[in-house]
């Protein structure tokens, strides 16, 4: 009974999108979610048909008593077959290792991607605002950019490519 109420607590769809998980794993999930479904519901079924057959009802109703005396031999001599589940049961298994390793794989990158957020977040925290930055940082960070403006400065150019097409010229002579 425990089992049915967490399985209604659990939102699926969110989980589902939370973690990340790849195609064919919320794929896996929900049709083994959908086997397991309609399991459930023929066997609520199948519980609550009677099991019980009362011979003597058929034999007071029915004038032909060799008949209810036959059926009865039946009942009586009645084994159910047994089936061979190994197979089944083998491919659970397999279904469910593979469901592990995908589920240990897929922790794993997220283990992966929260180590580089939270370095990244610490990065964002820690950095001073672009206001208190000075050209010999921003050059430090990005040599190319100190590359760039002294090959400017060699060959004589004053003004950077677009600048007056994009932000307009602010010159007042």
């Amino acid at each position: 009974m425990a089992s049915k109420a967490a399985t209604a607590a659990v939102d699926f769809t969110r989980i589902y999108s939370t973690l990340g998980l790849g195609k064919e794993t919320v794929a896996a999930l929900q049709a083994f979610r959908k086997r397991h479904s309609e399991a459930q519901r023929i066997t609520g079924q199948l519980d609550a048909q009677p099991t019980t057959v009362d011979l003597a009802h058929y034999r007071s109703v029915l004038k032909n008593k060799a008949i209810v005396d036959e059926a009865e031999k039946i009942l009586r001599d009645f084994k159910p077959v047994t089936y061979d589940v190994g197979a089944h049961v083998k491919a659970i298994e397999t279904f469910e290792t593979t469901a592990i390793a995908k589920a240990k794989e897929t922790e794993a990158q997220i283990d992966v991607e929260l180590k580089d957020l939270q370095a990244t977040l610490s990065n964002i925290q820690d950095a001073r605002p672009f206001e208190d930055l000075t050209v010999e940082e921003v050059g430090q960070a990005h040599p190319r950019i100190l590359e760039t403006v002294e090959n400017m400065v060699k060959k004589g150019k004053w003004t950077v490519p677009g600048y007056k097409e994009k932000f307009g010229d602010l010159s007042l002579m």
